[in-house]
């Protein structure tokens, strides 16, 4: 497969998911949807490596090579980071009802603060450095490119958010489920446009 071949599948799987993510999301508000949540959301890191893979594979300038690289690297780490989590809540926790609560504050995503809902966020936070670093190589040629290239860099800022706020007592066992939902549908708002706009790139490309 070409490289645009590749960086619009990606980019389409991403939006896809991004999208289910955010309606799962919503139901999740009346019912118990985090079985689709994290299903959604490995397909997003399943879709986001080849994105930004083909991204930097159309745009590797000699004296930029490094920080695209650094880019793709760090969208590894996102992918076996979210990718470790989401499949333990799709698997070992969904499939045993009778784990402990002492079990299920470790290793349990829907608890908040949970070790494995930290390295959610320190994924996620990962993701954000990737954006940024891929968005800086980026040529723009047109009004399109330029959007998302400010996009993919913008995003960059969620990294200090996500790597810093488990660090502190901000998401407790207490805090409302609805601030969460509003916060995660906030950030599918602003990443999905960044996927169409990803696949009109690559299909300029072709």
């Amino acid at each position: 497969m070409t490289n645009t071949t590749v960086g619009r599948i990606g980019s389409a799987v991403t939006g896809l998911a991004v999208l289910a993510f955010a309606v799962s999301m919503i139901f999740g508000l009346f019912s118990d949807a985090l079985f689709a949540s994290c299903l959604s959301s490995m397909f997003i890191a399943i879709g986001f490596l080849p994105f930004m893979s083909a991204l930097y594979s159309l745009n590797a300038e000699e004296d930029r090579k490094a920080c695209g690289l650094a880019g793709v690297g760090f969208g590894a780490v996102y992918a076996v980071l979210v990718l470790l989590v989401y499949y333990a809540q799709c698997t070992t926790i969904h499939l045993n009802p009778g784990l402990s609560e002492e079990t299920l504050s470790i290793i349990d995503y829907g608890h908040l603060g949970s070790l494995f809902f930290n390295y959610d966020l320190l994924g996620y936070g990962f993701m954000a450095l990737s954006t940024f670093l891929i968005g800086s190589v980026l040529k723009a040629e047109n009004g399109e490119g330029k959007w998302l290239k400010r996009m993919l860099m913008v995003h960059g800022v969620f990294f200090v958010s996500c790597f810093f706020v488990p660090m502190f007592p901000v998401f407790t066992a207490g805090t409302s489920n609805a601030v969460g939902t509003i916060l995660l549908e906030v950030w599918c708002i602003y990443f999905l446009p960044i996927c169409v706009l990803g696949y009109r790139y690559f299909a300029r490309r072709k």
